[in-house]
């Protein structure tokens, strides 16, 4: 969490082409004094700092980035009208592609017209000419390709060096040397056939404008998953004022005021049910297809769709509060954060620019005084090739792009990694730790034997014992709250104290009550009398005691939900160690780990035990997986290598996850392992493809056995490539 004095804001970056890119601009902001932390993400071309306000604002941040060469600007979150600047970018690509592209094609025309097999081509004769060709060259050189200079530059007045280095090296060699040979021939133009390069240069622009427009193409559908989130909210609202009911922009609408959601409607804002009944598709936040019944008292959400009655509601959360708001927030910052795999591909790139200068002037010097002594031309088209194939664009897509193709498709399913870390790290886990209660049970457990001692009036035991659990959050305190409220109006307790994992005290009607497990009672010195014996039937035992004296023993029952099972058993398929850890007791939850398959079971565990539990199980070597929803399983979610909170649980444990499930189903457990393995597998292929790219491609190059035109090409597909890949996880089936 950002401190007072220190500000984050996500920045939207102009200009970067590669990997080196990225890593100067992240290298240059770090060193900054007042800068806490930088991030910055090739795909998304965005990026995140961190930085301290006492020394540095956002002004002074974005003329740092604009000093490394490239351009800069706040983004606006949540905006879905907002300027869409990718979109922006392609079209401007397209255009200087296509300008290119008709200056390189009467230059591409001449040179197909060289080969043997194309002899007989016509081609006209002013395009022959060499003065044509030189001033179509120029202008696609010093016009089209000023990026790259411009680009090279800054990198090496930066002390680096990038892509744009490597293509500025290769196509100027062609272009100058061109230039040189018509310079120094110009008696002999038109008599005498001269070895040009001009079509070289322009159509290795030509060509890596092209690969950049159809990588940005890629890349835009890469953040499709946030895209259809912050459109999916409505613009308008119709919201009770002054008796009647007006329809108000969104932006408009305060906490507080009530709201009427029509039949078909989207609902605008996080709200509360105040009358009507309806079912409510929460498919985009949940991943659940079947539609939830909402009435009076229950939560809807911005954005969930109204299938059929109307509801009047009153809004909770608005703006940058809503659940909606706060799924895109984690998804953005998924994408955007660096998962540790991304590192090696850091420190290559970082090398690499230099390396492959060093390898094209070592491939000039042995063509030219070696292999094939004295043949300039032959020497200059095998380092131009050794540039140009080069360029480690790959490289720097690999990892990024996987990672928001595959956050993005996670997040469609209900499934929030928080950081890419989580992402990648979350397959390598091999034990699972479940919380019981609202985890692999529903969580809304009901009261099956109220059995209270003869001697006690049972009305008035249970609005006693009712009442006191009123002010408990615990599952089985409501469910017991709720039973006693069908004798009619509970009184109010004038004292509270929760025991946690063992019960409550209260003071009822100045009766002192106590309600907890065999081991408080204990405690307490308690005697048990007549206790009954309910838990062989996997029921939750709780003892009542009023005034020192044991009143009732209670019986309460929780439901397995019903995918549970089927999710433990493809855990298990997939190698994973399932452990259930609960706070309950051990005949409960052995009966339920039974009806589930779990064969490992830790019960009576204390709230403050679940975390020492979770180290006992590192400790023997395991990488485990919390899984839970109540404020009781925060510190084992913290603990954990992976902490996974279901979405229907407690603020707290959301905010100390890892990985946030939206829905309460189980299957989501696994959906979430397997977009991680698949991701990291993703990235893996990614990277051995670019690297595999160089490595073959580098001495096919420097061996003259590729045209400087066809390096240039290869080079613009594999980065399109990688990303092609990477989208493949869009398409994925969980």
């Amino acid at each position: 969490m950002a401190s007072e004095q220190q500000k984050e804001v996500t920045l939207e970056i102009q200009g970067m082409t590669c990997a080196a890119c990225s890593s100067r601009i992240e290298r240059g902001l770090n060193k900054m004094e007042g800068i806490e932390q930088a991030n910055i993400n090739l795909a998304l071309e965005t990026g995140h700092v961190a930085f301290d306000t006492n020394t540095l604002d956002e002004e002074a941040v974005i003329k740092k980035i604009q000093a490394l060469g490239y351009d800069a600007n706040v983004r606006k979150e949540d905006d879905a009208d907002a300027p869409d600047h990718k979109q922006a970018e392609i079209k401007r690509k397209t255009r200087t592609f296509i300008i290119s592209a008709i200056l390189s094609l009467p230059l591409l025309w001449t040179m197909v017209a060289h080969f043997s097999f194309t002899s007989g081509l016509y081609v006209p004769p002013i395009l022959m000419n060499l003065y044509v060709q030189w001033v179509l060259a120029t202008i696609v050189q010093f016009t089209i390709g000023w990026q790259f200079y411009k680009g090279a530059y800054y990198a090496l007045r930066n002390k680096s060096a990038n892509m744009d280095v490597l293509v500025a090296l290769g196509t100027s060699a062609a272009y100058f040397y061109s230039a040189y040979i018509v310079m120094i021939n110009l008696e002999h133009i038109g008599t005498h056939h001269l070895d040009l390069y001009f079509e070289t240069s322009a159509v290795l622009i030509t060509l890596i404008l092209l690969g950049k427009l159809f990588e940005a193409r890629a890349k835009g559908h890469s953040s499709d998953a946030i895209k259809k989130l912050m459109k999916l909210q409505p613009k308008t609202a119709s919201v009770e004022r002054d008796n009647e009911t007006i329809e108000i922009p969104i932006s408009e609408v305060a906490a507080g005021d009530i709201l009427i959601i029509k039949p078909g409607a989207s609902i605008p804002v996080d709200a509360e049910v105040l009358s009507g009944t309806s079912a409510v598709n929460e498919a985009m936040l949940t991943g659940e297809s079947l539609p939830v019944d909402k009435k009076a008292g229950d939560q809807v959400f911005a954005a969930t769709v109204n299938e059929n009655g109307m509801l009047r509601v009153k809004a909770r959360k608005i703006g940058r509060d809503t659940v909606l708001s706060s799924i895109i927030r984690i998804v953005e910052e998924a994408q955007g954060s660096k998962a540790p795999i991304q590192r090696l591909a850091d420190k290559i790139s970082g090398v690499f620019v230099p390396i492959v200068v060093g390898i094209a002037v070592l491939t000039f010097i042995i063509t030219y005084f070696i292999t094939i002594p004295g043949d300039f031309t032959a020497a200059l088209e095998r380092t131009i090739a050794v540039l140009v194939i080069a360029c480690p664009c790959a490289l720097g897509l690999a990892t990024p792009t996987s990672i928001m193709a595959g956050s993005g498709r996670a997040a469609e399913y209900g499934v929030l990694f928080k950081t890419a870390e989580a992402l990648e790290h979350t397959r390598t886990i091999d034990t699972i730790v479940f919380d019981k209660t609202g985890t692999i049970t529903k969580g809304q457990p009901v009261v099956t034997n109220f059995f209270v001692l003869t001697h006690y009036d049972k009305e008035e035991v249970v609005q006693l014992i009712a009442a006191a659990e009123s002010s408990s959050e615990h599952p089985v305190a409501k469910a017991i709250t709720t039973y006693g409220e069908g004798a009619g109006k509970l009184p109010s307790p004038t004292h509270f104290t929760a025991i946690p994992g063992h019960g409550i005290e209260a003071t009822v009607q100045d009766k002192d009550i106590v309600i907890g497990t065999a081991k408080l009672f204990t405690k307490k010195d308690i005697i048990l009398h007549d206790a009954q014996d309910f838990d062989k039937a996997g029921k939750t035992i709780m003892y009542a005691a009023i005034d020192g004296q044991h009143a009732a023993t209670i019986a309460v029952a929780d439901e397995v939900k019903e995918t549970s099972k089927e999710a433990i058993t493809k855990l298990k398929t997939l190698g994973i160690y399932v452990v259930m850890l609960t706070g309950d007791q051990h005949a409960t939850a052995q009966f339920i780990a039974k009806e589930v398959g779990i064969d490992r079971i830790v019960a009576e565990v204390l709230p403050t035990e679940k975390a020492s539990e979770i180290e006992k199980l590192q400790a023997q070597g395991h990488r485990v997986v919390m899984v839970g929803d109540g404020i009781n399983d925060a510190p084992a979610l913290a603990k954990a290598d992976i902490g996974i909170a279901m979405g229907t649980g407690t603020d707290v444990a959301i905010e100390t996850a890892d990985v946030t499930i939206m829905h309460g189903d189980l299957l989501r457990v696994v959906d979430t392992i397997q977009i991680s393995r698949l991701t990291v597998r993703n990235i893996k292929q990614n990277l051995f493809w670019a690297l595999a790219y160089n490595t073959i491609g580098i001495p096919i190059a420097a061996a003259g056995l590729l045209a400087p035109w066809v390096a240039g090409a290869a080079m613009a597909f594999s980065s399109v490539s990688v990303v092609l890949n990477a989208l493949r996880l869009q398409r994925v089936k969980l």
